[in-house]
Parts: C-alpha cells; structure tokens; sequence
C-alpha cells in the first residue's frame, strides 16, 4: 500500500513537472547575442571576452554557440549589427509607408523626422560601447564593419528617403550624404544622452529634427548687418 501510494506520488510529480520549451534556432541566436551584448560591455574589451564567459552568461554551452557563430569576431560583430539592422529594418519600412494614407505635409515631415530619430538614437545609445570597440579597434573589423553594415545602413536610408521625394516630383539629391549627416547627428545625441550630466531628449530631438527639415541656419543678409 506505501509502495503504491509512493509510486503515485512519483508520478504525479513527474506529470506536473514543467516542460522546458525548445527555443527555435533564431530565439536561440537572439539570446546569444543579448548575452553576447553583456559580456562585451561589461568587459568593454574583445580579446579579453571569452566565448567561455560568453556561454556563462547565456546559460548554454560553448558548443551551442560555435552552432550558431563560426567565430567571436562574427558574434562581435553581430552583436552590435543587430540591434542597427532591425532599427534600419523598422525605419525604412515607416519611411515606404510614410504617406500611405495622406500626403506628407511639412508638420507630419518633421514628426516623422522626431520618430526617426527618437528611434535612432535609442539604438545608438543600446550599442554605444561596442559601436566604440568595433569602429576604434582592430583596423580590419572597423573596415569591414563599416562597409558591409554601417555605410549599408545608411544608403538603405537615404534611398528610401529620395524613393518618398521622387513620388512629389522632387529632383534627386545626394541623400546618401544627408542620411549620413543624419547619423552622425543620432550619434552624437546619444552620446550627449548616455555621457552628459543634464541631457534634455525631448527639447533636443524637437529642435534637430526642425533643423533637419526646415534648415539649421537663417540665411543671413548682408543689408542686415549690424556694425
């Protein structure tokens, strides 16, 4: 009678028992390079950031990352060209159906501008160790990093921009070299945001992106002169 009672008892326990979930290969690899992302800040230097401690952090073993990664230079890599592809991925798609439903006035140009770069500089500021590591470490992984991600990145912008002014008879322009100017401007907010004691983000999103589409400057003119 206690053997079964016990037995009984054995089974409920292993019926109630939860299941663990089988992550797919790509929730996988995304909680690698969240893990990824940790260990490289908190180290804030490549070569002394093992996969070891990589693995330790993600709670799997090394071998489920050399799965996934062939080296820690590519999961470096992807660590930080993840999170700005999906930015990019997010803000070409809103800029394709920018006006979908409405023609773009100059007052929902300048919103859409402020979503821009609400979401840009979010994601700067997420990478901002390992963007410094990447760009300013080893020659090599700058370069190739910044051809085959960043300048990417950036001419997948600009052409979905000038794809919107062509649809109003817009003459094309060098927006290759503005959406440039547009980054390098994120940047530098996020590193006012992420460094700087007092950082107001709404005041400084509002005003650049009035600047980015109505201009920074006043023309001056010279009969204006003050002497």
């Amino acid at each position: 009678m206690a053997a079964h009672a016990t037995r009984q008892r054995g089974k409920k326990a292993v019926e109630a028992a939860p299941t663990r979930k089988r992550l797919s290969a790509e929730a996988r690899k995304s909680s690698i390079l969240k893990a990824a992302r940790r260990a490289f800040t908190e180290t804030g230097d490549m070569n002394g950031t093992t996969i070891k401690l990589i693995a330790a952090r993600s709670g799997i073993s090394e071998g489920v990352i050399y799965r996934h990664f062939e080296s820690k230079d590519q999961l470096f890599i992807e660590a930080v060209v993840e999170p700005l592809r999906l930015a990019v991925d997010e803000l070409v798609a809103a800029t394709e159906a920018v006006d979908r439903d409405q023609p773009l006035t100059p007052e929902r140009q300048v919103e859409t501008m402020q979503g821009l770069y609400r979401q840009l500089i979010s994601t700067l500021e997420e990478v901002l160790p390992l963007l410094g590591l990447v760009l300013f470490g080893d020659p090599k992984v700058a370069r190739r990093f910044y051809r085959e991600n960043l300048a990417v990145a950036m001419d997948r912008l600009g052409a979905a921009w000038q794809a919107v002014e062509d649809r109003y008879g817009v003459a094309p322009g060098a927006q290759d070299i503005t959406a440039r100017a547009v980054m390098g401007m994120a940047l530098m907010l996020a590193l006012d945001s992420h460094h700087a004691a007092r950082f107001d983000r709404a005041r400084s999103i509002s005003l650049i992106s009035e600047g980015t589409v109505n201009g920074f400057f006043p023309k001056l003119e010279p009969a204006l002169l003050r002497r």
